[in-house]
């Protein structure tokens, strides 16, 4: 039988994707041990898995190295991959939301459709956004935190992420919009993999949303 292929962002959710395979009597020994290895083979040799970087997930998945990976909605969302989103796996106990954010007196010149900077991780759901909103805004991208960027001048407001708002107001932001609800994970699976194994893949996946 050919094996399956897993591809898991590094980090909480990798583990807490493990752990809910477990439940569903997916295991991996090897995963547990203190290795080097990157590729790893299930105890009855029938999955692999490998850990990616969050954003290489679906790279792998879209062409064909992962059959199914796990990965975080904002990004799937913002690089819009060929992958076939087939289920939400809700880990969180809160939800998370991508939000436009910035200082209080920055609100006004936004609400009135002024010209506004905006800083970001995901340009292209800031694009997307704004474009839906038929605002012309000019982003700044940014791979760190994006709140400094408002706080320094650097832009107006930011569009980040955000469950509890705890980090926003802890440096003086409040939030002008929200633009999108998500839950904090995705499964998706490779196109061909979803045709060629359809059976296999279609029942892990239901597996996996009855254990969460």
């Amino acid at each position: 039988m050919e094996k399956i292929t897993f591809a898991l962002p590094k980090g909480r959710l990798a583990e807490q994707t493990m752990g809910l395979l477990a439940k569903i009597g997916i295991t991996c020994d090897e995963m547990n041990e203190n290795s080097r290895k990157l590729l790893f083979v299930d105890n009855g040799q029938q999955y692999r898995f490998f850990l990616a970087k969050p954003s290489d997930v679906p790279t792998y998945v879209e062409y064909g190295a992962a059959d199914i990976g796990v990965v975080g909605k904002d990004i799937l969302l913002e690089q819009q991959r060929s992958v076939a989103d087939v289920a939400a796996l809700d880990f969180s106990s809160g939800k998370f939301r991508i939000v436009v954010a910035g200082p209080l007196d920055a609100l006004e010149c936004y609400r009135n459709g002024g010209h506004v900077r905006v800083a970001t991780s995901f340009p292209n759901i800031t694009q997307n956004y704004f474009h839906s909103n038929r605002r012309n805004v000019e982003i700044i991208k940014l791979n760190g935190s994006v709140e400094l960027g408002a706080l320094i001048g650097l832009a107006d407001v930011v569009v980040d992420i955000t469950q509890t708002e705890s980090t926003l107001r802890a440096n003086g932001l409040v939030v002008f919009d929200e633009v999108c609800e998500m839950t904090a994970a995705r499964v998706i699976v490779n196109n061909a993999a979803m045709k060629l194994k359809s059976e296999r893949i279609s029942e892990i996946v239901k597996q996996m949303v009855s254990a969460v």
